[in-house]
């Protein structure tokens, strides 16, 4: 268990730096939710841009990529779905159409979760987290509708090959 400690002369400059951090991360999901909502409330936004597609997968398009971020514009077909996961990195997304299912999770251990909700997503849902975690999820497509989302990882694509930090199996009730 973690004790607070209260800021004297010595610590004050960390409670300060502490302080910083949450405002720029405050300031940061602000820009990405405000960036996914430009994105997925317009719907040429992906015009012209070629979007791979799979038949019963789920593919992952790179629109933009840097040092900083990658954003990715993924392609659910239908009956497609992630692993249960957790991520690395900052992690938003908003869905552009269709629907998708979200399952949330609670670790149990390393290695297994167990399921906590459930919510439908559907057109205009956005949803910001930090990699202060943990935030175990699994998306999927339930639909007989192709669906698509933006995603906006804090991680640099040429770097890493996903933004999935670690994945987990079900835990049995």
């Amino acid at each position: 268990m973690t004790a607070t400690v209260e800021p004297t002369k010595v610590t004050e400059p960390f409670a300060r730096l502490s302080d910083a951090s949450r405002a720029l991360a405050r300031e940061y999901l602000d820009n990405a939710r405000s960036v996914l909502r430009q994105s997925v409330f317009n719907p040429d936004f992906l015009a012209g841009i070629p979007l791979e597609r799979k038949p019963g997968a789920y593919t992952r398009n790179l629109v933009y990529g840097d040092e900083q971020m990658s954003i990715w514009a993924i392609v659910w077909s239908p009956g497609s779905t992630t692993s249960i996961h957790d991520h690395h990195c900052s992690c938003c997304f908003g869905i552009v159409s269709g629907s998708l299912t979200e399952r949330r999770f609670s670790a149990v251990s390393r290695t297994h979760a167990v399921a906590t909700q459930k919510v439908l997503r559907g057109p205009g849902f956005i949803a910001c987290f930090l990699p202060s975690g943990p935030n175990i999820h699994q998306m999927s497509n339930d639909s007989s509708d192709e669906a698509i989302s933006l995603h906006i990882y804090g991680f640099d694509h040429r770097l890493h090959g996903s933004s999935v930090d670690r994945e987990y199996q079900l835990a049995l009730s």
